[in-house]
């Protein structure tokens, strides 16, 4: 007995060594990792650059626009000429050619100040990006939370189901040594063998969900799904969140209500673009223009030219169908329908807040029940234990002790991961993940 005791410590000690060997991931790695290569985040991060890049006096129409030309023409003609004095000339194969070239210059000096606001709609669009990237980042930081604390709590059922083989494997060789000098049946150690393959079976399938869990962890942090590390064995769940101050965070860091509120920015710089289109456009236009021709028949053989060129031209539009008119009450309704979705988006994040906060409360009274359920199970273990040694108790009895504990500890577990998953709720609605 006292041998097959020191064989499954040594086998215990060499899976902790083992165990030890490998990478611990802790949670604030986890993140790191994911906001760096995460695929998301990334295509998230180019959109906002995108957006960034595109906030230039140029794109909202501000600066000249100046463009280089060259035309080239030529042609072989038979030709002929009847003058006006009667004469009559003619030409096979007369050659022709001209050549412009030059550089112009055109400036739109006026145009309603819809320049100045598609400009304000450039910086709003990369608010919207920013805005845009902020809910990504939250949205991954929250999975990456999750599958991290599913991993922990998949570690500790993982825990429990190797003490409970250790305390069947101890059941079975009592069981066995009681059978040898005749105080118990063969059925005493048949049902005790029974529990044990119930109870690898069991860890064996715990061994699946925990490797997957690592799968999908390294998935988020979009790294090879194959390395292997450990994560720490606690929860620590924030018992301090305050309904009114969450609400009072979303409201000025939700990136979905922020977004709502953008838009509606957006639909009122629109609405300005608009309605500058009832003013007229003035625009500045020069240029410097070469003209060189050649002709083989005609009275001017060769001619060139070359020269400055400056002017102005404006255009107002004076009717166009009603079609001014109905721009501007289409882009009015737009903005009736974007405070609209503010209100709805206000109206879903308190639902949302609310509902989750109730579940993070039921959560947290549950940790504390389950705690002392618990600690009471592992009471009755160990005087189960004592008793069952001494054989004063029943196998169904000493199973149903075993059973009871590992149970509590399981709940346990799962109390811990549900608060926990209701805190990263909160904190992602509030827009306050710590990353």
């Amino acid at each position: 007995m006292n041998i097959k005791i020191l064989f499954s410590s040594l086998i215990v000690f060499l899976c902790i060594a083992k165990t030890n060997a490998q990478e611990v991931l802790t949670i604030e790695d986890a993140m790191k990792i994911a906001l760096e290569n995460n695929f998301e985040i990334k295509i998230a991060k180019n959109n906002s650059k995108i957006s960034e890049t595109n906030v230039t006096v140029g794109n909202a129409g501000m600066l000249p626009v100046a463009t280089a030309s060259v035309t080239d023409n030529n042609s072989v003609q038979n030709s002929s000429q009847t003058r006006q004095d009667g004469t009559s000339t003619s030409l096979n194969n007369a050659k022709n050619n001209s050549l412009n070239y030059g550089v112009s210059l055109g400036w739109t000096v006026f145009d309603g100040m819809k320049m100045f606001a598609r400009l304000d709609q450039l910086k709003e669009l990369q608010k919207l990006g920013d805005a845009e990237l902020k809910r990504t980042v939250l949205m991954k930081i929250g999975q990456v939370n999750s599958a991290y604390y599913d991993l922990v709590q998949q570690q500790q059922q993982l825990s429990a189901l190797d003490t409970t083989i250790v305390i069947s494997k101890q059941r079975l060789t009592l069981a066995q040594n009681r059978f040898t000098i005749g105080k118990a049946s063969k059925l005493e150690v048949l049902n005790a063998q029974v529990d044990l393959n119930s109870d690898q079976a069991a860890i064996i399938r715990q061994k699946e969900s925990y490797k997957n869990a690592k799968i999908l962890l390294n998935q988020h942090l979009a790294r090879d799904p194959q390395i292997d590390f450990t994560v720490t064995n606690e929860v620590t769940v924030d018992n301090k969140l305050v309904l009114i101050d969450l609400m009072d965070l979303a409201k000025k860091q939700n990136p979905a209500l922020e977004s709502q509120i953008i838009n509606k920015r957006i639909a009122e710089l629109q609405l300005k673009q608009v309605k500058a289109d009832r003013y007229p456009v003035v625009n500045l236009t020069s240029g410097y223009n070469i003209a060189e021709s050649q002709s083989s028949l005609g009275f001017t053989t060769e001619s060139s030219a070359k020269g400055f060129n400056y002017g102005f031209n404006a255009t107002l539009n004076i009717f166009d169908g009603f079609n001014q008119h109905r721009n501007e009450k289409v882009a009015k309704l737009q903005i009736e329908n974007s405070q609209i979705a503010i209100e709805q988006q206000n109206m879903i994040l308190n639902t949302q807040l609310s509902t989750a906060f109730q579940t993070y409360l039921t959560n947290l009274e549950l940790i504390e029940l389950e705690e002392d359920n618990e600690a009471i199970a592992k009471q009755n273990l160990d005087i189960t234990l004592d008793k069952f040694r001494i054989g004063t108790i029943t196998t169904i009895d000493f199973r149903t002790a075993q059973l009871n504990y590992v149970n509590a500890k399981v709940r346990y577990s799962n109390a811990q991961y549900e608060a926990k998953l209701s805190e990263i709720a909160l904190k992602e609605l509030a827009g306050n993940i710590n990353f």
